[in-house]
């Protein structure tokens, strides 16, 4: 017995309840869109009141301040992306990081000669908190790094480099590449390091070691202390405090700039 084969009116009506289907999904992802852009919308309005509610909180107070960009980040909000619009007008917030980042460029440069170019975080908010003064706007460290981004991203040659529990600064567009980040994290604990930590440390050989160090002193980064016992150690002086006993001031570092 033969099977009879398919007719092309099923072939048609399996095709138009194909297209049907398809069409109805269709409406249904664009109904799916439109209720989610509506919702995103909402959510942008109700910012908006709240930003105009606790504008003055928002401004003074840096852990609020902190909530409420991570508040914006999750829908897609940058305050920061534009100097005019409304974020601009009704927080300030473009003005307040732009002059956070001149600060930033002032101080990083007034204390080059001294580290070569790389700072600690911690100094950093210390030294752009001296130079503010007592009545200046409150700035915490995540407020140093939405600034330094933003200086990132112009191509000025800042940049943040993770070591340990904290970062380094980095304000000179010197190539470092991830053996160098090891060793300054390795550096860390006692503010220099030798060829024979990074061998012990990293399992690296010799040549691999020298490589780096020298590079580190060819940047200005790394001091050579020819004179410590054993063998000669390469100092960090971002990571020591021994030389930050002198205050800078903002006038110090004003003077400081080319």
């Amino acid at each position: 017995m033969h099977r009879r084969g398919v007719g092309a009116g099923a072939i048609a009506k399996k095709k138009l309840a194909e297209a049907k289907y398809k069409e109805r999904g269709t409406v249904l992802a664009e109904d799916q869109l439109a209720q989610m852009s509506k919702q995103l919308d909402m959510f942008k309005t109700n910012l908006e009141e709240f930003a105009s509610k606790h504008k003055q909180e928002i401004r003074k107070n840096p852990e609020f301040r902190v909530q409420f960009q991570d508040m914006c980040a999750t829908i897609g909000v940058d305050p920061l992306a534009s100097g005019k619009g409304f974020w601009s007008e009704m927080l300030g917030v473009g003005d307040f990081y732009y002059e956070l980042g001149v600060q930033i460029i002032e101080v990083c440069l007034a204390l080059k000669h001294r580290n070569g170019g790389l700072i600690t975080l911690e100094e950093l908010h210390q030294q752009v908190l001296k130079g503010r003064g007592k009545f200046a706007q409150d700035v915490s460290q995540d407020d140093l790094i939405r600034a330094i981004k933003k200086l990132k991203a112009l191509g000025t040659g800042f940049g943040i480099i993770p070591v340990g529990g904290t970062y380094l600064i980095q304000s000179v567009p010197a190539e470092l590449n991830m053996d160098h980040t090891v060793v300054l994290q390795l550096a860390e604990k006692n503010g220099y390091v030798t060829v024979s930590d990074i061998k012990a440390s990293l399992k690296w050989e010799t040549e691999r070691a020298r490589q780096v160090l020298e590079h580190l002193l060819k940047e200005g980064l790394a001091w050579l202390d020819l004179q410590a016992p054993g063998e000669a150690h390469y100092w960090l002086p971002a990571l020591f405090t021994d030389l930050y006993s002198q205050e800078i001031t903002a006038e110090e570092a004003r003077e400081a700039l080319p």
